[in-house]
């Protein structure tokens, strides 16, 4: 029974949102049930290859959550990050360390044994991100479907749109409001942290800078496992106090100055953000419906639909 309740706590503020007048649909409206006649098998299909991939790790889950978001930030939710294209976007700075290729490329192999040429790369990436949530108890929320992928990858885009771990509060809104994301969105899409981990390059200069808004044993205890030299690619987890359960302890950790990258503490930092982070932390089940939300949102940024862009066959290569 509290499963249904949480369930149903989540899916009513998106319910709210489709209903709104200040919702913009998609120029071709996508759809949940896109696939019910052509693929009815797809989204089980899908289901399983991530469910096997996150019991197998459960960090992947973090992974293809951050895929998709990489992916939609860059020219849209087209699978462009997803092409082996020279130059690709996997290659791009601001991609560095985002994984979890070789799932979705499993997943599409599954879908096209049994409806080929027919389910995108975009929309894998989509449903793959909400199963994986699903996968580590986070939130579900229905995925629209009907995206096409793109012919073409675009490194250039990737180096521009992509944020990155040492924004402060105001870059970060700028970033996000660019792909017509609001401040609230951006603070519960970075929730995401809840799980996950990150290179020690993207947080070294935030331990080693007695200046910056850190709890000072927090830092040092970060020190041994990401020296001032080498080391750029040691792991730490976004949320050390339980990094494979999608819970608010990333938002309490920042209560606490323990915000592992600069753009997570800038969320908290005596600044306009700081209400929303604390209403997380009060009220668990908002932050929840927030990030459902919030993620049905970015699932819709300019997604090629209708007679644009292809179904690849292969999601690293366009047809």
């Amino acid at each position: 029974m509290e499963y249904h309740k949480s369930i149903v706590t989540i899916l009513i503020p998106i319910l709210a949102l489709l209903l709104s007048s200040n919702y913009i649909p998609c120029k071709a409206q996508l759809s949940t049930t896109f696939y019910d006649d052509t693929c009815p098998n797809a989204l089980t299909t899908i289901r399983s290859s991530i469910n096997a991939a996150v019991t197998s790790e459960s960090r992947m889950a973090a992974s293809l959550i951050r895929l998709h978001f990489h992916d939609c930030f860059v020219q849209g939710c087209d699978a462009s990050i997803l092409l082996d294209d020279a130059p690709s976007e996997k290659t791009a700075g601001r991609n560095g360390g985002v994984r979890g290729y070789s799932v979705i490329d499993d997943a599409k192999a599954a879908v096209e044994s049994i409806c080929p040429g027919i389910v995108s790369c975009a929309d894998i990436l989509a449903v793959a991100a909400r199963d994986a949530s699903v996968a580590v108890d986070g939130p579900t929320w229905p995925v629209r479907l009907g995206r096409r992928d793109s012919t073409s990858a675009n490194p250039g885009v990737a180096q521009t749109d992509l944020p990155v771990a040492s924004m402060n509060l105001g870059q970060l809104i700028a970033n996000f409001d660019r792909k017509t994301l609001s401040v609230r969105d951006m603070v519960a899409l970075s929730g995401s942290h809840t799980i996950g981990q990150a290179r020690c390059v993207a947080f070294r200069a935030r331990i080693y800078d007695n200046t910056s808004n850190i709890d000072p044993e927090f830092a040092s205890s970060l020190r041994s496992n990401c020296p001032q030299t080498g080391g750029n690619g040691n792991l730490e987890s976004l949320d050390l106090v339980t990094p494979n359960t999608f819970d608010v302890n990333y938002f309490r950790n920042l209560l606490e100055r323990r915000g592992l990258l600069a753009s997570d503490q800038a969320l908290f930092n005596g600044d306009s953000t700081d209400s929303i982070v604390q209403e997380y932390v009060d009220n668990p089940s908002v932050f929840l419906s927030d990030f459902a939300a919030a993620m049905v949102r970015m699932g819709d940024i300019d997604p090629l639909t209708g007679a644009n862009g292809e179904i690849r066959t292969v999601c690293t290569t366009a047809n």
